[in-house]
């Protein structure tokens, strides 16, 4: 029996970021679901195609001071989330990650996706920066293109 996309999703999750073997990132489950949509609904997106989801995008909105301490290898991307607080003024916004099945990269969808996040968020934050670590060429250009289409300077790890 063929995986279903949302297996293929969590396959390409665990090939890619490998957090089971990295504390220092991100492990996305349901508590930090939750947190995360109480920082902003804007956090989370995906792209379902009648089938189960073919793109999955996650934001965290947050300081440039945690941002900046992030960048210097002061905290992990765990305590990006840890230490934002949902009551609070957005500066900065790191692009966490964009999965996107192999038959769907290059569509443009994960671009869409993370701009509308943005634009979301910009809307009663005041968002002066973009930041990523990438774990591959095509998140790096993602990163790159999406920070040149919403006009906002990209910090990279």
């Amino acid at each position: 029996m063929a995986q279903s996309n949302f297996e293929r999703m969590l396959e390409l999750a665990n090939e890619v970021f490998d957090v089971k073997n990295d504390p220092s990132q991100l492990s996305v489950d349901g508590k930090v679901m939750k947190r995360l949509q109480k920082l902003h609904p804007a956090t989370m997106s995906e792209y379902d195609d009648g089938k189960g989801p073919v793109v999955w995008i996650l934001v965290i909105p947050t300081s440039l001071d945690l941002m900046n301490r992030f960048l210097n290898n002061k905290i992990t991307e765990q305590e990006i989330l840890d230490l934002t607080r949902p009551d609070t003024s957005y500066e900065a916004i790191y692009l966490c990650s964009a999965m996107v099945l192999e038959e769907y990269r290059g569509k443009g969808i994960a671009k869409k996706l993370t701009i509308g996040a943005i634009e979301s968020i910009r809307k009663k934050h005041p968002i002066k920066n973009l930041v990523v670590w990438p774990f591959s060429k095509e998140g790096d250009a993602l990163a790159d293109s999406i920070a040149k289409a919403v006009g906002l300077p990209l910090l990279k790890k």
